[in-house]
């Protein structure tokens, strides 16, 4: 369940800039280096996470030299002194914390829960500027100091990595669209909460910052993202403004970013932000409780929206205070104030964008690829009547059709969504088919293959 730190939308920004061009070489070369990460653990598909320690051994922190070689060699591991390297005992550091968190305020003991080991690997890659939950491993780059510094250096962005692992053996949540934006969200709330708890904070005493120390000091902004204000923690002449969104009032539709999981995750982040504070003291002892509950149910699983998470979560307020029914009334005032409960779930329907397959004569297909770590797009056309074999292609497209029904097939794309996979969207006359790569049919496969191979690639 891969999983990366700065979302792609921002890299691919900063790749194209022309005023600093070791920053713009470093953003290009970490999307790279993401995509074929991607590709790698699409062969190999996901390791299992080791199992429990025989010994009294929690983590294990790796140096990579700079390579992209996993693990590394081993630089630190339990009861051993600090090192004089930064990054290591940083995230010696943070890996203590971040179990100490889990396992006294949840009971939770490590990632899967049965006290598996914390493989941490620094100084990946050369100015990587970017930190991943690959499925089995943390890692962290080292940043490229023009616009990152290294990624061990904020608490939150190691114990936001390890959140994902959590979900991972947990919720499961699929990772694009709004259950995408929970996964990324579940990484935000519990890294704020490691934050918190190691700076001895109530919710009212914290900033609610994520990444906090992440950019260098001459970019304009306070951290990646803010849960009690999406959308304020930066706006610099490089990087533009930080683009969260607050309620679902403006939730964004959108193929890039597996459906804007790093933009959308503001909603979620600042109802439990809200809330957080709402009912005071520590954020880890009344509404954490709640959101872990939440996380751990049966009622939450891989295809969980924004509304039945907001419902499971007044649901498990009820059963963990039943003697005190105002924090579940907090809770749901909690998602109103972000319009989950309300008039805003009805901006779905209207901010859809338009079907462009209406727009195009029905001699043309096209496809559109969007996902991967580094949420790099493309997009294909092929014109049917200049096409030699466009036969195929129709008969192929015939067969589709009757495989998934229905025009508009965004639906399935939801079942069975993974991190780090690609997404296809498929156009033909009024016919719109949005589906994951591991759920292509051979046929939708076989077509795509053809529309990539025979197709002009077009901007978009």
């Amino acid at each position: 369940m891969p999983c990366s730190f700065i979302p792609p939308y921002l890299l691919r920004r900063i790749a194209a800039l022309t005023g600093d061009l070791r920053a713009s070489a470093s953003c290009s070369r970490t999307l790279s280096i993401d995509e074929d990460l991607r590709q790698r653990r699409a062969r190999a598909g996901r390791a299992p996470v080791p199992p429990p320690p025989s010994t009294a051994s929690t983590r294990i922190i790796s140096h990579a030299g700079n390579t992209e070689q996993l693990p590394g060699r081993v630089a630190r591991v339990d009861g051993e002194p600090p090192t004089g390297d930064v990054a290591v005992d940083e995230a010696y550091e943070w890996s203590g914390q971040t179990l100490e968190l889990f396992e006294h305020a949840f009971a939770r003991r490590s990632v899967d829960d049965r006290g598996s080991l914390v493989l941490a690997t620094v100084h990946y890659a050369r100015n990587y500027d970017n930190a991943f939950w690959d499925g089995t491993h943390l890692v962290f780059g080292d940043g490229d100091n023009r616009i990152f510094e290294r990624f061990t250096k904020p608490i939150d962005v190691f114990a936001h990595e390890f959140t994902h692992g959590v979900t991972q053996y947990s919720a499961g949540f699929h990772y694009m669209d709004q259950t995408g934006a929970l996964n990324e969200s579940m990484s935000d709330v519990f890294g704020s909460m490691v934050k918190q708890h190691a700076r001895g904070e109530t919710a009212e005493q914290a900033d609610w910052l994520i990444g906090q120390g992440i950019f260098v000091s001459t970019v304009q902004g306070r951290a990646l993202r803010s849960m009690l204000e999406p959308g304020t923690a930066y706006d610099d002449p490089l990087l533009g403004k930080d683009p969260q969104v607050a309620s679902m009032t403006d939730y964004v539709n959108t193929e890039d970013d597996n459906g804007g999981v790093h933009i959308n995750s503001g909603i979620p982040n600042r109802a439990f932000a809200l809330l957080a504070t709402e009912l005071g003291g520590s954020s880890w002892e009344r509404a954490g409780q709640i959101w872990y509950a939440t996380l751990t149910s049966t009622e939450v699983g891989p295809d969980t929206d924004f509304l039945r998470f907001a419902e499971a979560t007044v649901a498990a307020a009820s059963r963990l205070y039943p003697d005190d029914l105002w924090i579940a009334d907090r809770v749901r005032q909690a998602w109103i104030s972000v319009d989950v409960y309300g008039s805003g779930l009805d901006a779905l329907s209207a901010n859809q964008p338009a079907n462009l397959a209406s727009q195009r004569s029905t001699q043309y297909v096209s496809v559109r690829r969007t996902g991967g770590v580094a949420g790099i797009a493309r997009s294909y056309q092929l014109d049917l009547s200049a096409d030699q074999e466009g036969s195929e292609v129709r008969q192929l497209l015939a067969e589709v059709e009757r495989q998934y029904g229905e025009p508009d097939r965004s639906a399935a794309a939801r079942r069975s969504p993974i991190p780090d996979r690609f997404v296809y969207s498929i156009n033909y006359g009024d016919r719109k088919i949005r589906v994951g790569e591991v759920d292509l049919s051979p046929q939708l496969d076989q077509l795509i293959q053809l529309v990539v191979a025979r197709g002009e690639e077009i901007p978009g």
